[in-house]
């Protein structure tokens, strides 16, 4: 896992993929039917299936079934089937952000999940060539940033509601095999006054009930006054929950991982092409032994950085 051999590899595909959208479910209650984007790798059976939720963001179609190629690119090569759905915050839609979700639209993110894989069948009969190949034993959920956020109501994760005061969350969602939350909101107790005011839903956002084993993925330098004045609030879904957990943190890196987003975008904060490939093929190897706990990857990934004097990551796990 060196830098020379991630930046030699970051953009040969060792499968052909195919590319299909949008699927489109109809949602009951739903301002707009939820659009997905699924990427399939072109040959191959028994397909583990990856949900995975976009960020909020400032950008328009980044944080929509249009974003995170270098993300979603690869892990179809790699053999998964990709499931990108849009949210309803996503800009590209246009949607008043004021409602009762407010401008984040939280629940219905973990609703969107729900819908995909309450429709699984659907997803698979609408794309070309995917019918028969999926394993539906093997399905991860991944999310960035407030994607992250998503991901955690699926993994146990407590969100109380700002307008209501209800407290929902606190169940696994069993139909899932591995969770990945990268750079998500930390403990609401220690929210910024801004995001207070901007994004209030983050400030009743807890772990303690969060309890399937996720692997939580943070930059060391993804520091922002506007969202905690803790230098280590995006790790807090590692720290503040219980086990099994891991947290693989990137040196060196901010908000975006290098890059994971899109490929050359503006909002990047570190862009850094070989830091993208680190991250997701430490990723990969984590979702290989989390959906087999006979394939060996993640152990040897442990290894592996560990043995390195000058690594681009550490990973703990508890």
């Amino acid at each position: 896992m060196s830098t020379q051999s991630s930046i030699a590899n970051i953009n040969i595909a060792p499968t052909p993929v195919l590319t299909f959208s949008p699927v489109v479910l109809p949602v009951p209650g739903r301002q707009v039917p939820l659009q997905l984007k699924v990427s399939v790798p072109a040959t191959g059976s028994n397909l583990p299936v990856l949900l995975f939720s976009h960020g909020h963001g400032q950008s328009t179609f980044l944080s929509s079934l249009r974003g995170y190629g270098p993300l979603v690119d690869y892990f179809a090569a790699e053999g998964f089937v990709v499931v990108q759905p849009t949210h309803q915050d996503s800009k590209a839609l246009g949607l008043d952000p004021n409602g009762p979700e407010g401008a984040l639209f939280w629940s219905s993110r973990a609703d969107d999940m729900r819908v995909i894989l309450d429709h699984l069948d659907q997803v698979e009969a609408a794309v070309p060539g995917l019918a028969g190949r999926l394993d539906r034993t093997r399905i991860a959920a991944m999310g960035h940033s407030m994607g992250g956020h998503t991901v955690g109501q699926l993994a146990g994760m407590r969100v109380t509601d700002p307008v209501t005061g209800t407290t929902t969350g606190g169940q696994v969602d069993s139909r899932l095999r591995a969770w990945v939350m990268l750079g998500a909101p930390g403990n609401g107790a220690d929210l910024a006054p801004f995001a207070t005011a901007h994004y209030p839903v983050l400030g009743g956002t807890t772990f303690d009930s969060m309890t399937a084993p996720v692997l939580v993925v943070a930059g060391d330098q993804d520091r922002s006054d506007r969202f905690s004045a803790r230098a280590d609030w995006r790790t807090d879904a590692y720290h503040r929950s219980p086990g099994p957990k891991c947290l693989f943190t990137v040196l060196g890196s901010g908000h975006m991982l290098g890059g994971i987003s899109g490929y050359d975008v503006a909002e990047t904060d570190d862009e850094n092409p070989a830091r993208v490939a680190f991250v997701r093929e430490t990723i990969l190897a984590y979702l290989r032994t989390a959906l087999d706990p006979a394939d060996a990857s993640w152990d040897h990934t442990q290894k592996s950085l560990q043995a390195q004097d000058q690594p681009q990551g550490r990973i703990e796990c508890k």
